[in-house]
């Protein structure tokens, strides 16, 4: 039963790490990436679809995005979504190609992107330790109601907590690398 809450843990730990890279990759920097355009819903035939399930996204050089739509009739939809986003992006389009140029970043901005990234690095620890918490209260239900020794369950809130070390650690290197990668480019 301890082996199942510590598993248990360590999957949504491994959900919320994941989520947090998803999280960074639409964030932003002076490189090009398909994931920057991917999740902005566009709405095709009165749904709001993904541009990633309209389109071929595809980064031909480190500045340029271009997106072709399979339909022609997205081409309008995915155009307005990337204006209505908050990219801050402008299209430009050639028959039934969408470039986005991606443009320089200032310092400034650098700077308020870096605020951005630790704000949801702290987010992803937070959800991390909610997480710990959450097994931690479920260890002590299981010993209240003496289905585990005081023993087992101080050694498995050790555990917990060298799990959650472990996947905080991630958290900070998955927001240390989008820090450098804004920083860089």
């Amino acid at each position: 039963m301890i082996k199942d809450v510590l598993k248990d843990c360590e999957t949504k730990m491994t959900k919320a790490v994941e989520a947090l890279q998803r999280d960074m990759g639409t964030l932003r920097t002076g490189r090009a990436s398909a994931k920057l355009v991917d999740h902005i819903r566009a709405d095709y035939y009165g749904t709001p679809t993904p541009i990633g399930q309209l389109a071929n996204i595809v980064v031909p050089d480190p500045r340029m995005i271009t997106i072709q739509p399979w339909d022609k009739a997205a081409l309008s939809a995915i155009e307005k979504a990337i204006l209505k986003s908050e990219l801050g992006l402008n299209p430009s389009t050639e028959a039934n190609i969408i470039r986005l140029k991606i443009p320089e970043l200032t310092e400034e901005r650098r700077k308020d992107l870096v605020k951005i990234v630790r704000k949801k690095v702290e987010e992803g620890r937070v959800s991390v330790r909610n997480i710990r918490r959450g097994g931690v209260e479920k260890l002590r239900d299981m010993q209240k109601a003496k289905e585990i020794s005081e023993d087992d369950q101080k050694r498995a809130e050790k555990q917990l907590q060298e799990q959650t070390d472990k996947f905080i650690a991630k958290v900070d290197e998955v927001g240390k690398e989008k820090e450098d990668e804004v920083m860089e480019s």
